[in-house]
């Protein structure tokens, strides 16, 4: 028999997630640098002890909050190994966009903070490296499988599509911040895909 979590444990999660939503949304709105641990111990409604009790520092807190809207993200999308067709990929990506826009704090978490760590010095750098490298993989291995089955094949370099749509994206997700009522992201980026042959659903 499995034993029950402990109320103790079941307590330190809802403590950890709080200070993650915490810090989420106060990245969001100031960027890295100008938010402190104490700023989102207060903002989480703790002391600024009992925040490094779960977080040993800013940086492993930013990196922890990037890396869970990653695995939501990932959980969302699914794979090869989920068993989906190239095409059901496509459509969960292009969804996945639609779903960003209902989503503005993190969109703009990732547009201010993705900015800030083009500097090599910023904590979150490596991170972004490997984000765009591992993107850039997964979006060459889509496209190229999605330009394999279409017919007849369809002639474009899935590497140079892939940076390409991700810089999209990118761009689109500036756009809508400042403009949300103008910018559609979602049908930018079905038009895009239909410019290269493919037909998302």
């Amino acid at each position: 028999m499995t034993e029950p979590t402990p109320r103790r444990g079941r307590k330190g999660e809802r403590t950890r997630a709080r200070i993650l939503d915490s810090a989420t949304e106060l990245f969001s709105r100031s960027g890295f640098h100008a938010v402190s641990l104490r700023d989102i111990a207060a903002h989480a409604g703790m002391t600024h002890a009992g925040l490094l009790h779960h977080f040993p520092g800013k940086e492993s807190l930013l990196i922890q909050v990037l890396s869970r809207r990653d695995e939501v993200d990932g959980e969302l999308m699914g794979g090869p190994d989920d068993g989906l067709s190239p095409q059901e990929l496509l459509d969960r990506a292009v969804e996945q966009v639609a779903r960003n826009m209902g989503t503005p704090g993190l969109v703009g978490l990732y547009v201010k903070i993705s900015g800030e760590a083009a500097d090599p010095g910023h904590p979150a750098h490596d991170y972004f490296v490997q984000r765009y490298r591992r993107l850039r993989r997964q979006a060459a291995w889509l496209l190229g499988a999605l330009f394999e089955r279409a017919t007849p094949p369809l002639d474009h370099d899935p590497d140079a599509v892939a940076q390409q749509l991700i810089a999209l994206v990118d761009g689109l997700q500036t756009q809508w911040l400042l403009d949300p009522d103008q910018v559609d992201m979602r049908a930018a980026v079905i038009t895009f895909l239909k410019q290269l042959g493919l037909q998302p659903r």
